[in-house]
């Protein structure tokens, strides 16, 4: 029977390994952290609700991750946007439209172009939307749009690389349809489950050796010898690992084309959803600063919550001032937008993921070399025995959980292809 080893317990690592398992594979999975889920996690709030403080949101659009919610009997609950939405700084509802009718016809201007046009070459996001002659307040609107959902400076993304990006997010229905009533977290603890005693926690994967014979995975507490290795983490995370010999250098130039965006997670949890008493649907959008985002992610009646969200340079700034000073400056920001009753909340959770040692900063990591177009592809190539997967590297939604199933999913064909009749 082959061994495989996978490194991370993440969607994309667990994903891979049920699969994997499923062929007749011998498979271990290694987790650095104390828990699997990756950048999906939950903890208990100061009321002691066990909340989802990592990704979260699912939509009827996503198959693979939808598909697993209802294998496990999870229980869906819809997300309520009925109401007005807020605009910031504050605006007439006219002219909040008109700017976010404007952002969304300038996304898909720039997704009217091929990621190979000529005209893109060396040109980042930002150097793109100076050219382009719409008002200052739809540039602000799309500026904030993106930056909010990549979590990086448009100064650093190239203009190639968010359309590419962009054309596989299909969704038509919005990601934030659904979560889940026993929180996300607990979807990848019953994929863990299923895997029983091959997952080990608290386990760090520091040096991997690879020769024709097979490889070799170093921990801090044991080797584990394997005919094959998949490395199932993001790809920032991946490069830091020691690899003997050391990888192509291709593989490695392509592994350090990336970036990890910076995102900081607050949930405020009140004890009634005032917002919806005014008419608001508590979504909140911030034109300056921008990357900042804010809406209504109550579980029912009795669960009143915000999410708000400090994504791309503003995360990065605001994590240097401790998480007291986030929680106030994320309370006046609220109490702003949606009056005094934002600034009493039952309990106010702060998730700073910017320096995340396992996860980098945010959803997923981001290329800012503008010439590395080939970087998605080299990676997922590997160098057998040696493979990679993430959410980055999905064919569809990369960034999303979705697209840590389908990544890992899709690691395993070449595995077993190397592999060969496994059983």
């Amino acid at each position: 029977m082959a061994k495989i080893v996978v490194v991370g317990a993440g969607f994309c690592g667990l994903s891979a390994a049920l699969a994997l398992r499923q062929a007749g594979a011998d498979v271990t999975v290694l987790e650095a952290r104390e828990r699997v889920g990756g950048r999906v996690e939950a903890y208990a709030n100061g009321l002691g609700e066990i909340i989802d403080t990592g990704g979260q949101f699912i939509c009827d659009d996503m198959p693979e991750v939808m598909k697993r919610a209802r294998h496990n009997g999870a229980t869906l609950v819809e997300s309520d946007f009925s109401g007005n939405y807020v605009a910031q700084p504050e605006t007439s509802l006219q002219e909040a439209e008109r700017a976010r009718a404007g952002s969304t016809a300038l996304r898909e201007r720039m997704n009217s172009l091929s990621p190979d046009d000529p005209s893109l070459s060396g040109m980042t996001v930002a150097d793109w939307l100076t050219l382009q002659d719409d008002p200052d307040e739809v540039k602000a609107a799309f500026r904030t749009m993106i930056e909010g959902l990549w979590c990086v400076s448009l100064e650093l993304m190239p203009a190639w690389y968010l359309i590419d990006n962009d054309r596989r997010i299909t969704n038509e229905v919005g990601e934030l349809q659904y979560s889940l009533a026993g929180t996300m977290q607990s979807l990848a603890d019953q994929l863990a489950e299923e895997l029983g005693a091959s997952v080990r926690l608290a386990e760090p994967a520091t040096r991997i050796e690879h020769a024709d014979g097979g490889v070799r995975v170093q921990t801090d507490v044991a080797c584990y010898e394997a005919d094959a290795v998949l490395v199932a983490v993001p790809p920032m995370t991946a490069q830091r690992i020691d690899y003997q010999p050391p990888l192509p250098p291709r593989l490695a130039q392509a592994l350090g084309a990336w970036q990890s965006g910076a995102v900081i997670k607050v949930l405020a949890r009140y004890a009634r959803p005032f917002w919806r008493e005014k008419g608001l649907s508590g979504m909140v959008t911030w034109r300056e600063p921008s990357g900042l985002f804010a809406f209504d992610s109550s579980r029912d009646s009795n669960h009143a919550q915000l999410a708000f969200f400090i994504g791309g340079p503003l995360a990065v700034a605001w994590s240097r001032y401790g998480e007291q000073a986030i929680r106030d400056a994320a309370k006046a920001k609220l109490v702003i937008a949606l009056g005094p009753e934002a600034g009493e909340p039952l309990d106010m959770t702060i998730r700073n993921w910017t320096d995340d040692r396992w996860s980098g900063g945010a959803y997923s990591d981001v290329i800012i070399d503008m010439a590395a177009r080939d970087a998605e592809s080299v990676i997922r190539a590997g160098a057998p025995p040696l493979f990679f997967a993430s959410s980055e590297l999905s064919p569809s939604f990369p960034g999303y959980i979705e697209g840590a199933i389908v990544a890992g999913r899709r690691a395993t064909t070449g595995i077993l292809s190397m592999l060969g009749d496994i059983d």
